[in-house]
């Protein structure tokens, strides 16, 4: 399992122009976020001021999630609450059934992408159509995202260009120039949007004292999935919660800055009730874990995030291995810590993707310890072979007879070869002590 991300990674290096690449591509994105908080005197009161609200509101969780559910009833939607992902695959298709609605139309999510929702509607009869161009792209690929917020990032416009046509997207062979490909795109999801019984999105924020949702797009496709269906459903996470508009005036600052160098993303959608008389709107509340992980004395900062994917931007192990190297589903050091939460057998060979640098903290909104955290659960869930020549080591060290004896003869195992080894380790044909005392 320790050995997971290495071998991903090693997969990933072989095309060294395209891992050039990628590397220059995130750390340009880096840059430019840079110059977005370095253009405001305030940035650094700004990610204390939204470290303390996120910690204020974490804190008063169940306060703030009764407020805005409270609200969101009052405003005519139909709240849920989803324990876990089984239950809110369980309520998503409960609500589409009910309407008949054999497709749906939605924008980004990584919350429905953490539960699995599409192939278990898809499963059930349910057409799910992604309106995200990134995400479009990926679901005709049939690949998950790679980054958070430029989920095909790793594909060129070329790969897109062959994938099209491929699809019967593009007319003709050959035309990959990108503003051709994206108005093929557009004509071919507004047929999506037309013909679709219901529009979903995920939510970058919920206003408690309002009850209303808060969508960041750069592509307006948000606004188009919730504007044309009568049913709308959105799906939020609890610790997705913030108080209040002055509170959302803190994150909307620093989202868009950190995530993709940008001042504010082109499309700040603020969804209060169903779009007309006769349609519904519903939300989703989801769980799935947060509360445990709030309860973790030395993790629960991580419910912090707002999934600006700036951390891996900055990492220089996620820009040079690329996000299919990582198991859980969020890759980068965020993704790191996030796995880790949810099930750390199965994602602790994430723990060796990470150098302990530092950058992805200093640059977080919020001021998450991503790196710190993954150094708390590197002590916590030591990779085998450590824990192993950590346990010899401990009992040579401490016996002056055995370290004598045991360094006198260790060179005998060079015989063996050395992948069987850990670390490829090699011995001296004498100990350092030896040839000190041979001077002497």
């Amino acid at each position: 399992m320790s050995t997971q991300h290495s071998k991903k990674a090693a997969a990933f290096l072989k095309n060294q122009e395209y891992t050039a690449w990628h590397d220059a591509t995130f750390w340009g994105v880096r840059v430019g976020r840079d110059n977005m908080a370095m253009g405001l005197e305030e940035w650094e009161q700004l990610r204390q001021k939204a470290s303390e609200i996120k910690l204020h509101t974490l804190s008063h969780l169940d306060k703030y999630l009764e407020q805005f559910a409270g609200n969101a009833a009052k405003n005519g939607v139909k709240v849920h609450w989803a324990a876990d992902a089984d239950e809110f695959n369980s309520i998503v298709l409960d609500i589409l059934t009910g309407s008949g609605v054999k497709k749906m139309v939605k924008s980004k999510s990584m919350l429905t992408e953490e539960c699995g929702m599409n192939p278990y509607l898809e499963a059930h009869g349910i057409e799910v159509v992604e309106t995200d161009l990134g995400e479009r792209i990926l679901q005709l690929k049939g690949q998950a995202p790679s980054h958070i917020v430029m989920p095909a990032i790793h594909l060129s416009h070329h790969d897109v260009g062959e994938l099209f046509e491929q699809k019967g997207i593009s007319e003709g062979k050959g035309n990959h120039d990108p503003t051709y490909l994206t108005y093929r795109a557009r004509l071919s999801l507004r047929k999506e949007f037309l013909s679709a019984g219901a529009g979903m999105t995920g939510a970058n924020f919920g206003i408690a004292s309002t009850g209303e949702i808060v969508v960041c797009t750069n592509e307006g496709n948000a606004d188009m999935s919730t504007s044309i269906p009568k049913l709308q459903i959105s799906a939020i996470g609890l610790e997705k919660i913030i108080p209040d508009y002055d509170s959302l005036a803190v994150f909307q600052r620093m989202l868009c800055r950190s995530g993709t160098g940008q001042p504010t993303t082109s499309y700040t959608s603020f969804f209060r009730k169903a779009r007309c008389a006769d349609g519904e709107f519903h939300i989703i509340l989801v769980d799935n874990g947060r509360t445990q992980w709030l309860q973790n004395p030395a993790h629960w900062e991580l419910l912090k995030c707002i999934r600006c994917g700036s951390c891996m931007n900055t990492c220089p192990v996620y820009r040079r291995s690329g996000g299919y190297s990582y198991s859980y589903f969020i890759p980068g050091p965020i993704g790191i810590n996030l796995g880790m939460l949810r099930s750390p057998e199965e994602h602790q060979g994430n723990l060796s993707a990470c150098t302990l640098c530092g950058s992805c903290q200093c640059v977080c909104p919020v001021k998450i310890d991503l790196a710190d955290q993954i150094y708390a659960w590197r002590q916590e869930w030591p990779a085998a072979g450590k824990k192993l020549i950590c346990s010899v080591m401990n009992a040579v060290y401490k016996n002056e007879g055995i370290y004598r004896n045991f360094t006198g003869i260790a060179h005998l195992a060079n015989i063996l070869p050395a992948p069987w080894l850990p670390f490829y380790l090699r011995f001296p044909r004498k100990p350092f002590h030896s040839l000190a005392h041979d001077e002497l």
